[in-house]
């Protein structure tokens, strides 16, 4: 079993900006750097979307507060991933069992994008927020990681890239 948890201690109110996830004005997804998450009707139970290659089901969402997700894809995520809010407190995590491929793609690609990307959405948080913070910083193997999807996307579509290349200061 997989259990990955990140936790920053923002500002009371916090959990407003889990309310505009893949909205118009979504204030706490870094769609800047990575792909956007994006839902066939909003951030609704039973939605049905994600970001990038991960795919997913709002399972539940209760308004300021928490949104969870079933995984759908990629094959082999067996779980959920779900934000909430308490007091100050944003809290993402990640609990699923990965099968197949899974055991070694999450390891080796996912949980460091993941990671990146979880700690890029909790910057985003204290920006909003107003709340003066040190931004992560994506490690080398992250930037690798990038670069290849990037390289990978851009021959698959023609040379369009889908994955965001990020601040250069990363």
């Amino acid at each position: 079993m997989i259990k990955n948890v990140h936790t920053r201690t923002v500002a009371e109110g916090v959990g407003a900006l889990i309310d505009t996830l893949a909205g118009p004005d979504d204030r706490l997804w870094p769609h800047d750097h990575w792909p956007a998450m994006r839902f066939d009707r909003g951030l609704a139970v039973g939605a049905v979307g994600g970001h990038g290659p991960v795919g997913y089901t709002v399972e539940e969402h209760v308004p300021g507060r928490r949104v969870r997700f079933r995984f759908t894809a990629p094959d082999g995520f067996d779980g959920y991933h779900e934000l909430t809010a308490e007091g100050a407190e944003l809290r993402h995590e990640l609990v699923m069992r990965a099968r197949g491929l899974a055991r070694l793609s999450w390891p080796l690609v996912f949980r460091p994008l993941h990671d990146a990307l979880i700690e890029d959405a909790f910057d985003l948080a204290c920006r909003e927020m107003g709340v003066p913070h040190r931004p992560a910083r994506w490690s080398a193997y992250v930037r690798l990681l990038r670069a290849v999807l990037r390289r990978m996307e851009s021959r698959k579509a023609g040379h369009s890239e889908s994955v965001p290349s990020g601040p250069p200061h990363r």
